[in-house]
C-alpha cells in the first residue's frame, strides 16, 4: 500500500470516528412554568450508566482499575478517584456555565429555588485520541425539569450524542475530551429551552 493510500484509510477512520451530532428533544411537558424565573437548582445523577461497551459503570471501573494497576502498582486507584472527582470539578462545572449562558436562566446549588433540572448521564463514551486516529467523546441524557419541593415532572427533554472534543486535538485525557461533552450538552440544552420559552407569551 503506497503513502496516498495509507493517509486516505487514515482519514476516513478519523472521519468515520467524528461523524456525531447532538440531538436535544423535548419528550413530555412544557417549560411554560419557568417564564420568568431567575434561578434554577440543579442535581446530576450517573447511576445506571453505561460506559462504552460496558451496561455498568462499576465494570468499566473495575476493568480499567485493574489494566492500570498491573501495569504500575497505585496507577489504577489514582484513575478511579480522577474518574469520579472529574464529575464534580470538570464535568458539571462545564454543564452549568454552558447552560446558564445560553438559556438566560441561572443554574446552580439553589435548594430554595422553586424549580429544579436533575442532568441525568444515561451513557458515556470516553473515546479516544492516538497518534494516527481518534474518537471524540459522548454522552447521553435525560433532563427532567421538577418543583423542588413537590418533585412534579413539568418537563422532561432527551440529549443525545453530546460530543466532547478540544480544538487542536489536544485531548489525549479522556477527562478532557468528556468535560467537552458535557459542555457541549448544556449548551445544546440551554439554547433549546430558551427558544421554547421565547415562543411562549
Amino acid at each position: 500500500m503506497n503513502k496516498i493510500s495509507v493517509i486516505t484509510v487514515l482519514v476516513g477512520l478519523i472521519i468515520s470516528f467524528n461523524t456525531v451530532a447532538q440531538k436535544v428533544s423535548l419528550v413530555d411537558g412544557s417549560v411554560a412554568p419557568l417564564k420568568g424565573e431567575k434561578k434554577v437548582n440543579i442535581q446530576f445523577d450517573y447511576d445506571g450508566m453505561g460506559v462504552g461497551s460496558f451496561a455498568d459503570e462499576k465494570d468499566y471501573v473495575a476493568k480499567k482499575k485493574k489494566e492500570y494497576n498491573e501495569k504500575e502498582p497505585g496507577r489504577g486507584d489514582t484513575w478511579e478517584k480522577s474518574w469520579i472527582g472529574d464529575r464534580k470539578n470538570r464535568f458539571e462545572p462545564q454543564f452549568v456555565e454552558l447552560f446558564s449562558k445560553h438559556s438566560n436562566l441561572i443554574v446552580g446549588n439553589y435548594p430554595d429555588a422553586k424549580y429544579t433540572l436533575v442532568f441525568k448521564t444515561t451513557f458515556t463514551e470516553p473515546g479516544f485520541n492516538i497518534y494516527i486516529a481518534r474518537k471524540n467523546a459522548t454522552i447521553n441524557g435525560v433532563a427532567t425539569i421538577v418543583e423542588t419541593t413537590s418533585k412534579k415532572v413539568i418537563a422532561e427533554y432527551r440529549v443525545n450524542k453530546a460530543p466532547g472534543r478540544t480544538f487542536g486535538g489536544q485531548d489525549y485525557d479522556s477527562g478532557t475530551r468528556v468535560q467537552e461533552a458535557y459542555a457541549t450538552a448544556g449548551k445544546g440544552l440551554g439554547k433549546t429551552i430558551a427558544g421554547a420559552l421565547k415562543k411562549i407569551k
